[in-house]
């Protein structure tokens, strides 16, 4: 039997830690009213957070599963659902080509920046392209994470390295009550890729990486490449059946492969290239198809200008702009092509010798 090994997690929260935690919330002095109230909420989260109350709504599985009985989350099974309603109807012959359009960027008029981002004005562009070529756009502005109440996307909580099968799909991690990690955006955006036919992910380069939000987005779909559809074969999350599991042999179920694919990366001073190979390299991964050459951009916008003026920089650059366009007419190609059969991917026709 494989060894599991533990030692790492903080002890948990004494009581009067969790209450400053908890407390933090109500800082605001338009609370002291209701103080008494909070004492008794309080209390409560106490139960939940000792008792450990990941899942309070929960309900047997039922057919189609490992183990029928087994009591899953509610929420779960119900994204579930959704995912497998939208698999369905992006399977569809008779279903509109869609394209999920990602903007990346943490920036947006709603929050401290105080404006928009190049990011989405250049997704504008790539979706206007899309409209005119009577295909359907889906936008994911993850900016939403900084300027939402309550909108998160929880970080991905590395079950696969313990084994592929303790990875769910879609992820089981969230919501966990008892920790407060609950409203995980996440839940909808399985949703949104299963739907589309292709993506088109924007995104500036910030310090050299993807903006935090997409890069927590990409952790958590991890599960979309090689995930286990079916969590009461794991008993939840039971690192020793997962592993037992694995060991049996794992056939590593790309959830998303099959669709296209196009990318649009800019930056003002460095990193550009790193940021879209980057990109690239994890989708190709997840057994997406690059719309071509031209569907891969990576541009410098204002190279070492002031960031004050660079979306007048922006506006003259009209190649850049046109540049946009030409990615989208490259997915919205590559969507005709392969929803015609037309386009395939080689990968899933061979067998991986070492699947990961």
């Amino acid at each position: 039997m494989i060894q599991i090994r533990k030692g790492q997690a903080p002890a948990p929260l004494t009581r009067a830690e969790f209450s400053v935690r908890f407390r933090a919330t109500f800082n605001d002095p338009a609370f002291r009213a209701e103080d008494p109230s909070i004492a008794r909420l309080e209390e409560i989260a106490w139960a939940a957070y000792t008792g450990g109350r990941k899942a309070p709504f929960t309900q047997k599985a039922g057919p189609g599963y490992h183990d029928p009985d087994y009591e899953l989350s509610t929420e779960w099974l119900a994204t579930k659902q959704r995912i497998d309603e939208a698999q369905r109807r992006q399977a569809d012959p008779a279903s509109p080509s869609r394209v999920l359009l990602v903007c990346g960027s943490a920036r947006n008029d709603g929050t401290c920046p105080g404006e928009i981002s190049k990011t989405f004005r250049l997704l504008e562009i790539a979706r206007e392209t899309l409209e005119q070529a009577g295909i359907q756009s889906d936008v994911l502005d993850l900016s939403w994470t900084t300027s939402e109440y309550g909108r998160h996307i929880h970080p991905c909580k590395g079950c696969v390295s313990t084994a592929m099968p303790l990875c769910h799909w879609p992820c089981s991690c969230y919501p966990h009550y008892s920790l407060n990690q609950i409203n995980d955006w996440m839940a909808e955006i399985y949703e949104r890729w299963a739907a589309a036919h292709a993506v088109i992910i924007v995104s500036p380069v910030y310090w050299y990486q993807s903006p935090s939000p997409l890069k927590l987005m990409i952790d958590r779909l991890v599960c979309a490449d090689g995930g286990n559809p079916d969590p009461t074969s794991t008993g939840g999350k039971q690192a020793g059946k997962a592993k037992e599991l694995e060991m049996a042999g794992w056939d590593y179920p790309q959830h998303l492969a099959g669709r296209a694919y196009g990318l649009i990366v800019h930056g003002d001073v460095a990193g550009i290239e790193g940021s879209r190979r980057a990109l690239s390299d994890w989708l190709d991964w997840m057994g997406f198809i690059d719309a071509g050459t031209q569907a891969r951009l990576d541009r410098y916008i204002g190279y070492y200008e002031p960031y004050a003026t660079s979306h007048d920089t922006l506006d003259r650059d009209q190649a850049v702009q046109e540049e946009a366009r030409n990615v989208a007419r490259a997915v919205a190609k590559a969507v005709a092509e392969l929803r015609a059969g037309r386009l395939q991917a080689v990968q899933p026709k061979l067998s991986r010798p070492r699947p990961k």
